[in-house]
């Protein structure tokens, strides 16, 4: 369970994430981070959230998000809401650090999940703060997550069918071992 002030050191894919506000402080309403993007770093493949709305808030550097398609450049003090079932994913385009505070509306299972992401990415990094690699190993525990949380985050590219039939693999030769 996340608590208020904890972080989520994820640099190895190019994010650190703040809580500052859990799903019990806001009576299940969202769930608040305050993100650090490091420099030129990418988002999660293109997703939506089935039953959430996610916002993005600007405070430090510039934040492009690619909404159906189309990429929007956000700099500081602006702010974007994504509506559930909408097609998305961010990157910060920029050589320095990209603050964000982003808000996940109704908070769901939203902190299990990353929580989830954080644990996968230090497990596959080792502890290495450089750049984690998406080999075929890193994509399978990703599938894996996602088809776990399936009312919070679904794959748009790759197609969610692809995500299922990675986890299947995955199932499938566990019960191999």
């Amino acid at each position: 369970m996340l608590t208020r002030g904890q972080t989520l050191d994820m640099s190895p894919i190019g994010a650190v994430f703040r809580i500052r506000k859990t799903p019990e402080e806001t009576n299940g309403q969202a769930l608040e981070m305050e993100w650090e993007l490091l420099p030129r770093s990418a988002g999660t493949p293109v997703h939506i959230h089935p039953f959430a709305s996610e916002t993005y808030r600007i405070l430090e550097g510039t934040l492009e998000v690619n909404v159906n398609g189309q990429w929007k450049k956000l700099q500081k003090g602006e702010e974007m809401t994504i509506d559930k079932g909408v097609p998305h994913t961010f990157r910060n385009p920029i050589d320095g650090v990209t603050r964000v505070y982003n808000t996940h509306t109704p908070a769901m299972q939203f902190d299990a999940y990353f929580e989830g992401l954080n644990n996968i990415v230090n497990k596959l990094s080792s502890g290495r703060k450089d750049g984690l690699k998406l080999n075929l190993n890193a994509m399978m525990h990703l599938c894996m997550l996602m088809k776990k949380y399936p009312a919070e985050i679904k794959s748009v590219s790759p197609a969610n069918f692809i995500v299922s039939f990675m986890n299947s693999h995955v199932k499938l030769k566990a019960l191999k071992v």
